[in-house]
């Protein structure tokens, strides 16, 4: 039981390691609403800040 157990252990450990390894992808969501903060435009023209979608 011993051995069954360290070799699970060894496994995992191979498994983590290999994962961390790889490196993670990350991929943006499609139609994700984003921020646009409010700016100055020529003018003096205040537009104000809103939500858009990329």
């Amino acid at each position: 039981m011993r051995r069954f157990l360290s070799t699970c252990l060894i496994a995992a450990a191979l498994v983590g390691g290999s994962a961390a390894l790889s490196g993670c992808v990350v991929v943006a969501p499609r139609h994700a609403r984003v921020w646009v903060p409010g700016y100055w435009a020529g003018g003096h023209v205040w537009v104000e800040g809103h939500w858009r979608y990329r």
